[in-house]
């Protein structure tokens, strides 16, 4: 393996990288500490154009693209030294064969030294109050983990349910953690001995890892509970007030609007010698979505088998089509030499991606939300008879933090009214929260004008209102939490729970529907 000062070309980069992610399919991608990409869910790309060495990385949460200047072999994981698009400012990445480096016994060890702090700092940050039953232990019943510790603060008839995290948990744990003070808060009412009332929750994160809890905990109600949002700097076990009420400015902006009739019209041709290649009954399952404004993407349930690039022929002013199929690794490119591969592949897809296939197979198991989305594309406006047919957005790139993230589904009401959709195929115990972060983003979008000046919904009135938010799932993975969690949000925010039958690949059909925050009414 190259040390980062040799002088390795763009090809032996991506030969490297594309070598380390076949050995290690569990790893995943670290931008200091934190898990930006889990390879497992996580698809990449590698390009070596014009003698740079380009890594795109994508997920349902996040989008990026770094060139890759140098690459070093450290144990067992990889140093990648990047540079943005625009910056000279290198920027470092780690690719680790697994999320979490530590041992269950250092893990542990972590887990109980904090406690200890927290302990310590609690007595001497709320002296008026007593500090009772902090734990760490795991309580699978309630949805406890280890790795948040728990406890009260009691002072005569009132008390406070107290909850914190350590800083050498990752952080998707650490952003997790209103979740968990929810459910906390919710367990000491209903568990205490009925002569003290929990006035809220206080909650404490590791230092600069407070941002997307002080967001969320700024939109939690303040009529049901009080929330106080703490940071500790573990090192010199000194605690910090955080303001949440300065929540307000994500940071947001939007891609541009690109006109998808454009691109399916730029690269039809390509997109035909795709189809032409699969059998009639085949061929009729597809769903041609266009990426962006120079890609098309052929989709199976959801399932991207291939990509149509309208680009710069190499060397040369005029453009091209360039298809591929497969992706990350077994990114392929469609030639008529490849056309037989392309037929094989593609068959033993369609035969196991079916609605009426065994969750046995991995075709069939695969990026479940994608097929869900794909379902709602089609049914939505059936679903829920208020949504306007045939206006939505899916996978929309915006700006956050100098990184890209993905608004998922956006629509609106017949009255003009904003939708935001979040899907779950499975038990997600987080997905009120989750949920939360898109509407904070397309509320903010749409309070600024964004929405109308970068090009989204040409030719509608946008009504006023906050977006209305749906969350979708089928309702035996409706984790039991989720209702908890969604009664604690502010009643600003209009919910409507849409719970689907089990058999959803086969027929979408709304067993039942909660309603929350509002009269849900557009």
């Amino acid at each position: 393996m190259p040390s980062p000062n040799a002088d390795v070309s763009a090809s032996e980069l991506s030969h490297n990288l594309e070598q380390f992610l076949a050995e290690h399919p569990g790893s995943a991608v670290l931008e200091d500490g934190r898990v930006l990409f889990e390879m497992q869910s996580a698809r990449y790309s590698l390009s070596t154009e014009h003698g740079r060495c380009l890594l795109h990385l994508w997920s349902d949460e996040r989008n990026l693209v770094r060139t890759v200047n140098s690459i070093e072999l450290r144990k067992s994981s990889l140093r990648i030294e990047t540079k943005r698009f625009g910056q000279t400012r290198p920027q470092t990445l780690q690719l680790v064969p697994d999320r979490d480096q530590r041992t269950p016994s250092t893990r542990d060890a972590a887990r109980a030294k904090y406690l200890r702090l927290l302990e310590r700092v609690a007595a001497r940050s709320f002296p008026e109050y007593k500090l009772d039953s902090l734990r760490t232990a795991m309580d699978l019943e309630h949805s406890f983990g280890p790795a948040y510790a728990r406890g009260m603060l009691l002072r005569g008839a009132s008390a406070w349910a107290i909850i914190g995290v350590n800083a050498e948990e990752t952080q998707e744990t650490v952003d997790g953690i209103l979740t968990l003070a929810v459910l906390w808060l919710a367990y000491c009412r209903q568990h205490g001995d009925g002569r003290r009332v929990f006035e809220g929750v206080r909650v404490i994160v590791p230092v600069g890892m407070a941002e997307r809890t002080k967001a969320r905990m700024g939109w939690m109600n303040d009529a049901i509970a009080k929330w106080q949002l703490y940071e500790l700097d573990s090192r010199g076990e000194a605690l910090a007030s955080v303001d949440i009420r300065d929540s307000g400015n994500l940071g947001m902006s939007l891609v541009y609007a690109f006109d998808p009739q454009a691109a399916h019209n730029r690269s039809q041709a390509a997109v035909q010698r795709v189809l032409a290649l699969l059998p009639e009954r085949m061929r009729l399952q597809v769903e041609v979505c266009a990426a962006s404004a120079t890609e098309i993407a052929l989709l199976l349930h959801g399932l991207e088998f291939a990509r149509v690039r309208h680009g710069l022929a190499p060397g040369s002013f005029s453009r091209e089509d360039r298809i591929t199929f497969g992706a990350g690794a077994n990114e392929t490119e469609l030639t008529a030499e490849t056309e037989e591969l392309f037929r094989d592949l593609t068959a033993r897809l369609f035969e196991n991606r079916q609605p009426s296939g065994t969750v046995r197979n991995p075709l069939y198991r695969l990026q479940p939300e994608r097929w869900l989305e794909s379902e709602l594309r089609r049914q939505i406006a059936d679903l829920e008879p208020s949504i306007c047919p045939g206006i939505m957005y899916s996978q929309v790139p915006a700006l956050s933090g100098g990184e890209r993230g993905m608004l998922d589904l956006l629509t609106l009401t017949r009255s003009g009214r904003l939708a935001v959709f979040e899907l779950k195929a499975n038990e997600d115990l987080h997905l009120p929260l989750q949920a939360l972060d898109y509407w904070m983003r397309v509320r903010q979008l749409h309070a600024g004008g964004a929405l109308e000046q970068q090009g989204y919904f040409q030719g509608r009135e946008l009504a006023p209102a906050s977006p209305l938010l749906y969350l979708v799932a089928p309702a035996l993975r409706i984790h039991p939490a989720n209702e908890v969690v969604l009664k604690h949000l502010s009643p600003e925010i209009e919910w409507v729970m849409l719970a689907l039958g089990e058999q959803w690949r086969k027929r979408l059909k709304v067993i039942f529907r909660k309603y929350g925050g509002g009269p849900a009414q557009a």
